[in-house]
Protein backbone atom coordinates (compact mmCIF):
# COMPACT_ATOMS: atom_id res chain seq x y z
CA UNK A 1 0.00 0.00 0.00
CA UNK A 2 0.97 3.61 -0.92
CA UNK A 3 1.46 5.71 2.33
CA UNK A 4 1.43 9.07 0.55
CA UNK A 5 -1.28 10.93 2.26
CA UNK A 6 -2.62 12.27 -0.91
CA UNK A 7 -3.71 9.24 -1.71
CA UNK A 8 -5.72 8.36 0.97
CA UNK A 9 -9.57 8.80 1.15
CA UNK A 10 -10.00 7.74 4.96
CA UNK A 11 -13.62 6.82 6.65
CA UNK A 12 -14.67 5.44 9.88
CA UNK A 13 -17.39 3.26 10.32
CA UNK A 14 -18.73 -0.08 12.01
CA UNK A 15 -17.33 -2.92 10.67
CA UNK A 16 -19.20 -5.65 9.41
CA UNK A 17 -19.34 -9.21 8.54
CA UNK A 18 -17.72 -8.82 5.34
CA UNK A 19 -14.87 -7.25 6.42
CA UNK A 20 -13.30 -10.45 8.21
CA UNK A 21 -10.76 -11.14 5.78
CA UNK A 22 -9.56 -7.93 5.63
CA UNK A 23 -9.53 -7.70 9.54
CA UNK A 24 -7.75 -11.10 10.01
CA UNK A 25 -4.69 -10.14 7.88
CA UNK A 26 -4.13 -7.32 9.84
CA UNK A 27 -4.84 -8.85 13.24
CA UNK A 28 -2.26 -11.77 12.28
CA UNK A 29 0.15 -9.64 11.56
CA UNK A 30 -0.56 -7.29 14.83
CA UNK A 31 -0.45 -10.47 17.27
CA UNK A 32 1.83 -13.06 15.74
CA UNK A 33 3.22 -14.56 18.86
CA UNK A 34 0.49 -13.77 20.45
CA UNK A 35 -3.02 -15.88 18.84
CA UNK A 36 -2.85 -13.90 15.88
CA UNK A 37 -6.63 -12.84 14.78
CA UNK A 38 -10.10 -13.89 15.90
CA UNK A 39 -11.53 -17.19 13.68
CA UNK A 40 -14.32 -16.47 11.59
CA UNK A 41 -17.12 -17.74 13.73
CA UNK A 42 -15.63 -15.86 16.90
CA UNK A 43 -15.67 -13.05 14.62
CA UNK A 44 -19.14 -13.15 13.93
CA UNK A 45 -20.23 -13.42 17.46
CA UNK A 46 -19.04 -10.62 18.39
CA UNK A 47 -20.58 -8.94 15.63
CA UNK A 48 -23.78 -10.19 16.29
CA UNK A 49 -23.32 -9.29 19.99
CA UNK A 50 -22.44 -5.82 19.92
CA UNK A 51 -22.42 -4.46 15.92
CA UNK A 52 -21.98 -0.76 17.17
CA UNK A 53 -19.10 -1.46 19.62
CA UNK A 54 -17.05 -3.07 16.49
CA UNK A 55 -15.35 0.46 14.72
CA UNK A 56 -12.84 0.70 11.82
CA UNK A 57 -10.96 3.12 9.58
CA UNK A 58 -10.89 2.27 6.59
CA UNK A 59 -9.02 3.66 2.74
CA UNK A 60 -10.54 3.66 -0.10
CA UNK A 61 -13.05 0.57 0.71
CA UNK A 62 -10.27 -1.40 2.31
CA UNK A 63 -9.68 -1.68 5.97
CA UNK A 64 -6.66 -0.35 7.75
CA UNK A 65 -7.25 0.18 11.32
CA UNK A 66 -9.72 -1.47 14.05
CA UNK A 67 -10.95 -1.02 17.80
CA UNK A 68 -13.19 -4.09 19.12
CA UNK A 69 -15.34 -3.36 22.20
CA UNK A 70 -17.56 -5.00 24.55
CA UNK A 71 -19.65 -3.74 27.11
CA UNK A 72 -18.83 -5.12 30.88
CA UNK A 73 -20.89 -4.57 34.37
CA UNK A 74 -17.73 -3.21 36.11
CA UNK A 75 -18.98 -4.89 39.31
CA UNK A 76 -18.61 -8.29 37.69
CA UNK A 77 -14.88 -6.88 37.16
CA UNK A 78 -12.52 -9.56 39.07
CA UNK A 79 -9.39 -7.35 40.42
CA UNK A 80 -6.91 -9.51 38.99
CA UNK A 81 -8.94 -10.18 35.67
CA UNK A 82 -7.26 -11.64 32.42
CA UNK A 83 -7.98 -11.26 28.44
CA UNK A 84 -9.54 -14.60 28.79
CA UNK A 85 -12.06 -13.67 31.16
CA UNK A 86 -13.59 -10.60 29.34
CA UNK A 87 -13.21 -12.62 25.95
CA UNK A 88 -14.06 -16.45 26.86
CA UNK A 89 -12.24 -18.20 24.13
CA UNK A 90 -13.91 -16.21 21.71
CA UNK A 91 -17.38 -16.24 23.10
CA UNK A 92 -17.33 -13.18 24.58
CA UNK A 93 -19.60 -14.06 27.60
CA UNK A 94 -18.51 -10.76 29.84
CA UNK A 95 -20.85 -9.01 27.52
CA UNK A 96 -23.51 -7.07 29.09
CA UNK A 97 -25.80 -5.09 27.50
CA UNK A 98 -27.22 -3.37 30.46
CA UNK A 99 -23.15 -2.70 31.68
CA UNK A 100 -21.75 0.36 32.54
CA UNK A 101 -18.54 0.52 30.90
CA UNK A 102 -16.77 -0.02 27.06
CA UNK A 103 -13.62 -2.31 27.79
CA UNK A 104 -12.07 -1.95 24.77
CA UNK A 105 -10.50 -5.51 23.74
CA UNK A 106 -8.25 -4.87 20.55
CA UNK A 107 -7.16 -2.27 18.91
CA UNK A 108 -5.04 -2.78 15.72
CA UNK A 109 -3.58 -0.89 12.57
CA UNK A 110 -2.14 -1.94 9.58
CA UNK A 111 1.68 -1.79 9.33
CA UNK A 112 1.82 0.38 6.16
CA UNK A 113 -0.58 3.13 8.45
CA UNK A 114 1.13 3.34 11.49
CA UNK A 115 2.95 6.85 12.06
CA UNK A 116 -0.97 8.27 10.51
CA UNK A 117 -2.53 8.78 14.31
CA UNK A 118 -5.75 6.26 13.23
CA UNK A 119 -5.07 4.99 16.60
CA UNK A 120 -6.38 8.46 17.71
CA UNK A 121 -9.18 8.12 15.68
CA UNK A 122 -10.33 4.98 16.98
CA UNK A 123 -10.08 6.00 20.35
CA UNK A 124 -11.96 9.14 19.47
CA UNK A 125 -14.62 7.04 18.20
CA UNK A 126 -14.27 4.85 21.22
CA UNK A 127 -15.15 7.90 23.72
CA UNK A 128 -18.33 8.94 21.01
CA UNK A 129 -20.12 5.85 21.21
CA UNK A 130 -19.20 6.10 24.99
CA UNK A 131 -21.04 8.98 25.14
CA UNK A 132 -24.09 8.05 22.83
CA UNK A 133 -24.70 5.23 25.00
CA UNK A 134 -24.29 7.12 28.35
CA UNK A 135 -21.57 4.80 29.48
CA UNK A 136 -19.50 5.62 32.40
CA UNK A 137 -16.04 5.27 30.67
CA UNK A 138 -13.92 3.17 28.93
CA UNK A 139 -11.98 0.26 30.45
CA UNK A 140 -8.74 -1.18 28.71
CA UNK A 141 -6.24 -4.18 30.19
CA UNK A 142 -3.55 -2.14 28.38
CA UNK A 143 0.03 -4.04 26.87
CA UNK A 144 3.59 -2.74 27.82
CA UNK A 145 5.18 -4.15 25.71
CA UNK A 146 8.27 -1.88 26.80
CA UNK A 147 8.74 -3.47 29.89
CA UNK A 148 10.48 -6.83 29.03
CA UNK A 149 13.66 -4.35 29.02
CA UNK A 150 13.18 -3.43 32.54
CA UNK A 151 11.78 -6.12 34.35
CA UNK A 152 15.04 -7.31 35.89
CA UNK A 153 15.14 -4.02 37.46
CA UNK A 154 11.81 -2.67 38.38
CA UNK A 155 8.19 -3.94 39.05
CA UNK A 156 5.31 -3.51 36.86
CA UNK A 157 3.80 -0.86 39.10
CA UNK A 158 7.54 1.03 39.09
CA UNK A 159 7.80 0.86 35.20
CA UNK A 160 3.90 2.06 34.83
CA UNK A 161 4.82 4.75 37.08
CA UNK A 162 8.22 6.18 35.24
CA UNK A 163 6.25 5.87 31.80
CA UNK A 164 3.24 8.29 33.49
CA UNK A 165 5.98 10.37 34.55
CA UNK A 166 7.30 10.46 31.41
CA UNK A 167 11.10 8.98 32.59
CA UNK A 168 10.12 6.14 30.64
CA UNK A 169 8.63 5.88 26.94
CA UNK A 170 6.18 2.63 26.24
CA UNK A 171 4.82 2.72 23.01
CA UNK A 172 1.46 1.18 23.75
CA UNK A 173 1.03 2.76 27.58
CA UNK A 174 2.68 6.42 26.53
CA UNK A 175 -0.08 6.45 24.16
CA UNK A 176 -2.94 5.33 26.32
CA UNK A 177 -2.13 8.20 29.03
CA UNK A 178 -1.98 10.81 25.69
CA UNK A 179 -5.35 9.91 25.31
CA UNK A 180 -6.23 10.71 28.60
CA UNK A 181 -6.47 7.18 30.19
CA UNK A 182 -5.62 7.13 33.82
CA UNK A 183 -3.44 3.86 35.43
CA UNK A 184 -5.38 2.38 38.27
CA UNK A 185 -3.10 -0.78 38.99
CA UNK A 186 -0.91 -3.42 37.27
CA UNK A 187 -2.43 -6.56 36.25
CA UNK A 188 -0.29 -10.34 36.43
CA UNK A 189 -1.25 -12.92 33.72
CA UNK A 190 -3.32 -10.46 31.70
CA UNK A 191 -2.37 -11.97 28.26
CA UNK A 192 0.15 -15.21 29.22
CA UNK A 193 1.87 -15.22 25.71
CA UNK A 194 2.54 -11.71 25.89
CA UNK A 195 6.28 -11.91 25.95
CA UNK A 196 7.21 -8.11 25.36
CA UNK A 197 4.88 -6.94 28.25
CA UNK A 198 6.02 -9.96 30.32
CA UNK A 199 2.66 -11.33 30.73
CA UNK A 200 1.56 -7.78 32.51
CA UNK A 201 -1.21 -5.36 31.70
CA UNK A 202 -1.99 -2.20 33.43
CA UNK A 203 -5.89 -1.12 34.09
CA UNK A 204 -6.70 1.58 32.01
CA UNK A 205 -9.64 4.17 32.93
CA UNK A 206 -11.02 7.16 30.97
CA UNK A 207 -13.81 8.75 32.47
CA UNK A 208 -17.02 9.63 30.55
CA UNK A 209 -17.10 13.55 32.19
CA UNK A 210 -21.03 13.73 30.22
CA UNK A 211 -22.22 10.38 32.32
CA UNK A 212 -25.92 11.06 33.67
CA UNK A 213 -26.82 8.32 36.01
CA UNK A 214 -30.07 6.86 35.08
CA UNK A 215 -33.59 6.70 37.04
CA UNK A 216 -34.43 3.46 37.72
CA UNK A 217 -37.52 2.31 35.70
CA UNK A 218 -37.69 5.78 34.05
CA UNK A 219 -36.81 5.77 30.06
CA UNK A 220 -33.72 3.20 30.63
CA UNK A 221 -33.51 -0.27 30.57
CA UNK A 222 -36.03 -1.46 33.56
CA UNK A 223 -34.28 -3.87 36.36
CA UNK A 224 -38.56 -5.16 37.23
CA UNK A 225 -40.67 -5.51 34.39
CA UNK A 226 -44.27 -6.35 34.29
CA UNK A 227 -45.35 -8.77 31.40
CA UNK A 228 -49.12 -9.39 30.94
CA UNK A 229 -50.63 -12.16 28.93
CA UNK A 230 -54.16 -12.40 27.20
CA UNK A 231 -55.78 -15.91 28.08
CA UNK A 232 -57.60 -15.20 25.07
CA UNK A 233 -61.33 -16.53 24.42
CA UNK A 234 -62.25 -18.30 21.20
CA UNK A 235 -65.68 -16.90 20.19
CA UNK A 236 -67.88 -15.62 17.09
CA UNK A 237 -66.87 -12.01 15.72
CA UNK A 238 -69.20 -10.63 13.69
CA UNK A 239 -66.71 -8.05 12.38
CA UNK A 240 -63.35 -7.05 12.75
CA UNK A 241 -64.38 -4.18 14.49
CA UNK A 242 -65.54 -6.42 17.27
CA UNK A 243 -62.48 -8.46 17.32
CA UNK A 244 -60.93 -5.08 17.62
CA UNK A 245 -62.75 -4.45 20.60
CA UNK A 246 -61.85 -7.30 22.64
CA UNK A 247 -58.26 -6.68 21.61
CA UNK A 248 -58.65 -3.23 23.06
CA UNK A 249 -60.27 -4.10 26.37
CA UNK A 250 -57.00 -6.47 27.25
CA UNK A 251 -55.01 -3.86 26.14
CA UNK A 252 -56.56 -1.05 27.88
CA UNK A 253 -56.56 -3.55 31.20
CA UNK A 254 -53.38 -4.61 31.61
CA UNK A 255 -51.85 -1.17 30.93
CA UNK A 256 -54.14 -0.28 33.71
CA UNK A 257 -51.54 -2.05 35.78
CA UNK A 258 -48.40 -0.24 34.43
CA UNK A 259 -47.54 -3.25 32.54
CA UNK A 260 -44.58 -3.52 29.96
CA UNK A 261 -46.22 -5.93 27.37
CA UNK A 262 -48.87 -7.90 26.45
CA UNK A 263 -49.12 -10.72 24.48
CA UNK A 264 -51.87 -12.37 22.47
CA UNK A 265 -52.03 -16.10 21.38
CA UNK A 266 -50.84 -17.24 18.32
CA UNK A 267 -53.96 -16.77 15.25
CA UNK A 268 -56.00 -14.91 17.64
CA UNK A 269 -57.89 -13.74 14.93
CA UNK A 270 -58.87 -16.73 13.90
CA UNK A 271 -62.74 -16.39 14.38
CA UNK A 272 -63.08 -14.46 11.80
CA UNK A 273 -62.41 -17.83 9.61
CA UNK A 274 -66.34 -18.35 10.32
CA UNK A 275 -66.90 -16.03 7.50
CA UNK A 276 -65.28 -17.97 4.81
CA UNK A 277 -65.79 -21.37 3.09
CA UNK A 278 -64.10 -24.17 5.33
CA UNK A 279 -64.56 -26.88 2.82
CA UNK A 280 -61.25 -24.87 1.22
CA UNK A 281 -59.36 -24.34 4.61
CA UNK A 282 -56.09 -22.93 2.15
CA UNK A 283 -58.49 -20.23 0.73
CA UNK A 284 -60.10 -18.87 3.95
CA UNK A 285 -56.73 -18.61 5.55
CA UNK A 286 -55.52 -16.65 2.99
CA UNK A 287 -58.93 -14.18 3.10
CA UNK A 288 -58.02 -14.14 6.69
CA UNK A 289 -54.55 -12.48 5.60
CA UNK A 290 -56.40 -9.72 4.04
CA UNK A 291 -57.02 -8.57 7.89
CA UNK A 292 -53.53 -8.01 9.37
CA UNK A 293 -52.12 -5.05 8.05
CA UNK A 294 -55.09 -3.81 9.47
CA UNK A 295 -54.82 -5.22 12.69
CA UNK A 296 -51.54 -4.45 13.09
CA UNK A 297 -52.23 -0.60 12.46
CA UNK A 298 -54.53 -0.75 15.11
CA UNK A 299 -52.32 -2.43 17.48
CA UNK A 300 -49.83 -0.27 17.14
CA UNK A 301 -51.85 2.80 17.52
CA UNK A 302 -53.00 0.94 21.10
CA UNK A 303 -49.10 0.21 22.02
CA UNK A 304 -48.52 4.00 21.75
CA UNK A 305 -51.72 5.33 23.39
CA UNK A 306 -51.52 2.86 26.24
CA UNK A 307 -47.80 2.86 26.54
CA UNK A 308 -47.42 -0.27 26.31
CA UNK A 309 -45.56 -3.53 24.15
CA UNK A 310 -47.70 -5.31 22.94
CA UNK A 311 -46.76 -9.20 21.25
CA UNK A 312 -49.92 -9.76 18.62
CA UNK A 313 -49.56 -13.32 19.37
CA UNK A 314 -49.19 -14.31 15.20
CA UNK A 315 -51.31 -13.17 12.30
CA UNK A 316 -51.49 -15.43 8.50
CA UNK A 317 -49.63 -13.16 6.14
CA UNK A 318 -49.51 -13.48 2.38
CA UNK A 319 -46.01 -12.67 0.41
CA UNK A 320 -44.75 -13.59 -2.86
CA UNK A 321 -47.64 -15.84 -3.15
CA UNK A 322 -46.64 -17.99 -0.21
CA UNK A 323 -48.52 -17.91 3.34
CA UNK A 324 -46.80 -17.22 6.62
CA UNK A 325 -47.63 -17.38 10.32
CA UNK A 326 -46.19 -14.29 11.99
CA UNK A 327 -45.89 -12.52 14.96
CA UNK A 328 -45.70 -8.56 15.11
CA UNK A 329 -44.10 -7.52 17.88
CA UNK A 330 -45.55 -3.38 18.01
CA UNK A 331 -43.36 -1.41 20.60
CA UNK A 332 -44.75 1.69 22.70
CA UNK A 333 -42.57 3.93 20.97
CA UNK A 334 -44.25 3.52 17.75
CA UNK A 335 -42.30 0.46 15.77
CA UNK A 336 -42.66 -2.72 15.06
CA UNK A 337 -41.11 -5.90 13.49
CA UNK A 338 -42.00 -9.14 13.33
CA UNK A 339 -40.74 -13.07 14.13
CA UNK A 340 -42.17 -15.70 11.33
CA UNK A 341 -43.03 -18.95 12.42
CA UNK A 342 -39.99 -20.86 11.26
CA UNK A 343 -41.50 -24.86 11.60
CA UNK A 344 -44.96 -25.61 10.68
CA UNK A 345 -46.72 -28.67 11.63
CA UNK A 346 -47.86 -30.95 9.41
CA UNK A 347 -51.81 -29.73 10.20
CA UNK A 348 -50.61 -26.41 9.27
CA UNK A 349 -49.23 -27.39 6.33
CA UNK A 350 -52.45 -29.99 5.54
CA UNK A 351 -55.16 -27.39 6.01
CA UNK A 352 -53.73 -24.19 5.01
CA UNK A 353 -50.70 -24.71 3.47
CA UNK A 354 -48.73 -22.31 5.61
CA UNK A 355 -44.84 -22.08 4.82
CA UNK A 356 -42.32 -21.56 7.31
CA UNK A 357 -40.00 -18.47 7.67
CA UNK A 358 -35.96 -18.36 7.16
CA UNK A 359 -34.85 -16.12 10.07
CA UNK A 360 -34.51 -15.65 13.80
CA UNK A 361 -34.85 -12.36 15.18
CA UNK A 362 -34.08 -10.99 18.51
CA UNK A 363 -35.60 -7.71 19.58
CA UNK A 364 -33.93 -4.73 21.30
CA UNK A 365 -36.82 -3.04 23.66
CA UNK A 366 -37.39 -1.01 25.84
CA UNK A 367 -37.32 -3.61 29.06
CA UNK A 368 -33.85 -5.55 26.93
CA UNK A 369 -34.07 -7.99 24.46
CA UNK A 370 -36.53 -10.42 23.40
CA UNK A 371 -37.05 -13.45 21.67
CA UNK A 372 -40.48 -14.85 20.06
CA UNK A 373 -41.03 -18.17 19.15
CA UNK A 374 -44.33 -19.48 17.73
CA UNK A 375 -45.65 -22.48 19.27
CA UNK A 376 -44.20 -25.50 17.78
CA UNK A 377 -40.81 -23.12 17.29
CA UNK A 378 -40.10 -23.35 21.04
CA UNK A 379 -39.99 -27.34 20.70
CA UNK A 380 -36.84 -26.80 18.73
CA UNK A 381 -34.34 -25.65 21.61
CA UNK A 382 -31.79 -24.99 19.06
CA UNK A 383 -32.98 -21.94 18.61
CA UNK A 384 -33.41 -20.52 21.90
CA UNK A 385 -30.20 -20.97 22.87
CA UNK A 386 -29.33 -19.02 19.75
CA UNK A 387 -31.19 -16.57 20.96
CA UNK A 388 -29.70 -16.47 24.36
CA UNK A 389 -26.50 -16.29 22.99
CA UNK A 390 -27.48 -12.78 21.86
CA UNK A 391 -28.62 -11.53 25.20
CA UNK A 392 -32.03 -12.94 25.39
CA UNK A 393 -33.67 -12.19 28.77
CA UNK A 394 -37.03 -13.04 28.11
CA UNK A 395 -38.98 -15.46 25.70
CA UNK A 396 -42.29 -15.04 24.13
CA UNK A 397 -43.91 -18.07 23.35
CA UNK A 398 -47.64 -17.47 21.65
CA UNK A 399 -49.19 -20.95 20.68
CA UNK A 400 -52.58 -22.73 19.80
CA UNK A 401 -53.28 -26.04 20.96
CA UNK A 402 -56.49 -27.73 20.78
CA UNK A 403 -55.41 -30.93 23.34
CA UNK A 404 -54.01 -31.09 26.99
CA UNK A 405 -51.29 -33.22 25.16
CA UNK A 406 -50.37 -30.82 22.62
CA UNK A 407 -50.07 -28.05 25.10
CA UNK A 408 -47.97 -29.88 27.56
CA UNK A 409 -45.40 -30.55 24.86
CA UNK A 410 -45.07 -26.49 24.81
CA UNK A 411 -44.98 -25.84 28.41
CA UNK A 412 -42.68 -28.46 28.86
CA UNK A 413 -40.86 -27.77 26.41
CA UNK A 414 -40.67 -23.71 27.48
CA UNK A 415 -40.50 -24.62 30.75
CA UNK A 416 -36.76 -26.27 29.52
CA UNK A 417 -35.88 -23.39 27.57
CA UNK A 418 -36.16 -21.21 31.02
CA UNK A 419 -33.83 -23.35 32.62
CA UNK A 420 -31.24 -24.19 30.02
CA UNK A 421 -30.95 -20.83 28.87
CA UNK A 422 -31.00 -19.19 32.40
CA UNK A 423 -34.14 -16.59 30.95
CA UNK A 424 -37.89 -15.83 31.70
CA UNK A 425 -40.60 -17.37 28.96
CA UNK A 426 -43.83 -16.78 28.74
CA UNK A 427 -46.58 -18.74 26.99
CA UNK A 428 -49.70 -17.19 25.86
CA UNK A 429 -52.85 -19.74 24.33
CA UNK A 430 -56.60 -19.50 23.69
CA UNK A 431 -58.75 -21.45 25.24
CA UNK A 432 -63.12 -22.54 24.34
CA UNK A 433 -64.63 -23.51 20.70
CA UNK A 434 -64.65 -22.33 17.59
CA UNK A 435 -67.97 -24.04 15.94
CA UNK A 436 -67.93 -24.08 12.11
CA UNK A 437 -64.33 -23.59 12.02
CA UNK A 438 -62.27 -26.34 10.26
CA UNK A 439 -59.31 -27.58 12.36
CA UNK A 440 -59.96 -25.11 15.09
CA UNK A 441 -62.88 -26.13 16.48
CA UNK A 442 -61.27 -26.85 20.03
CA UNK A 443 -58.61 -24.91 22.12
CA UNK A 444 -56.80 -25.82 25.55
CA UNK A 445 -54.37 -23.62 27.29
CA UNK A 446 -53.41 -22.49 30.60
CA UNK A 447 -50.92 -19.63 30.12
CA UNK A 448 -48.02 -19.07 32.45
CA UNK A 449 -44.59 -17.20 33.03
CA UNK A 450 -41.89 -19.98 33.97
CA UNK A 451 -38.45 -19.21 35.30
CA UNK A 452 -35.07 -20.89 35.93
CA UNK A 453 -35.02 -23.33 38.77
CA UNK A 454 -32.62 -21.65 41.33
CA UNK A 455 -32.73 -20.13 45.00
CA UNK A 456 -33.60 -17.05 43.72
CA UNK A 457 -36.78 -17.96 42.02
CA UNK A 458 -39.91 -19.49 42.76
CA UNK A 459 -39.46 -23.02 44.26
CA UNK A 460 -41.42 -24.57 40.95
CA UNK A 461 -39.74 -22.58 38.80
CA UNK A 462 -43.23 -20.71 37.99
CA UNK A 463 -43.71 -17.25 38.57
CA UNK A 464 -47.55 -17.00 37.85
CA UNK A 465 -50.00 -19.24 35.66
CA UNK A 466 -53.88 -19.23 34.29
CA UNK A 467 -56.70 -20.73 35.48
CA UNK A 468 -56.63 -23.90 32.67
CA UNK A 469 -59.32 -23.20 30.04
CA UNK A 470 -60.42 -19.86 31.37
CA UNK A 471 -60.40 -16.64 29.59
CA UNK A 472 -58.52 -14.13 31.91
CA UNK A 473 -55.68 -11.98 32.44
CA UNK A 474 -52.07 -12.96 34.21
CA UNK A 475 -49.83 -9.70 35.37
CA UNK A 476 -46.48 -10.82 37.08
CA UNK A 477 -43.58 -8.74 37.66
CA UNK A 478 -40.49 -10.58 36.77
CA UNK A 479 -36.74 -9.09 37.97
CA UNK A 480 -34.28 -9.36 34.96
CA UNK A 481 -31.11 -8.92 37.79
CA UNK A 482 -31.72 -12.12 39.47
CA UNK A 483 -30.77 -13.29 35.67
CA UNK A 484 -27.19 -11.34 35.87
CA UNK A 485 -27.14 -13.28 39.78
CA UNK A 486 -27.80 -16.50 38.59
CA UNK A 487 -25.17 -16.68 35.48
CA UNK A 488 -22.50 -15.71 37.41
CA UNK A 489 -23.37 -17.38 40.95
CA UNK A 490 -25.86 -19.98 40.18
CA UNK A 491 -25.95 -22.95 41.19
CA UNK A 492 -25.29 -24.19 38.32
CA UNK A 493 -24.74 -22.48 35.48
CA UNK A 494 -25.91 -24.07 32.19
CA UNK A 495 -25.16 -21.07 29.69
CA UNK A 496 -21.56 -20.76 31.19
CA UNK A 497 -20.64 -24.56 31.42
CA UNK A 498 -21.31 -25.48 27.97
CA UNK A 499 -18.87 -27.75 26.00
CA UNK A 500 -17.76 -25.27 23.34
CA UNK A 501 -14.68 -27.25 22.93
CA UNK A 502 -16.88 -30.24 21.89
CA UNK A 503 -19.90 -29.19 20.34
CA UNK A 504 -21.86 -25.85 18.84
CA UNK A 505 -24.87 -24.38 16.85
CA UNK A 506 -24.49 -22.53 13.50
CA UNK A 507 -26.93 -21.06 12.00
CA UNK A 508 -26.59 -21.83 7.79
CA UNK A 509 -29.41 -19.60 6.11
Amino acid sequence: MEKNILTHKLKTRNLLHTDYDEVRKIMDVSYAGMGGSWEKQEYATLMSLFPEGQICIEDRGVVVAAALTLIIDYSSLEHDHSYEDIVSDGRFESHDNEGDYLYGIDLFVHKDYQGMRLGRRLYDARKELCEKLNLKGIIIGGRIPGYSRYHKEMSPGEYIKKVKNREIVDKVLTFQLSNDFHPKRAIRNYIPADKASKSHAVFLVWDNIFFQAKKKHVWGRKSNVRIGIAQWQMRQFLSLEELLQQVEFFVDTVSGYHADLIMFPELFNAPLLSRYNQEDPPQAMRHLADYTDKLIDEMLQMAVSYNINIVAGSLPKNQDHKLYNVSFLCRRDGTYDSQYKLHITPDETEYWGLTGGHELKIFNTDIGKIGILVCYDVEFPELSRMLADKGMKILLVPFWTDTKNGYLRIRRCAQARAIENECYVAISGSVGNLPKVENMDIQYSQSAIFTPSDFAFPHDAIAAETTPNTEMTLIADIDLDLLKELRKHGSVRNLESRRKDLYKIEWLA
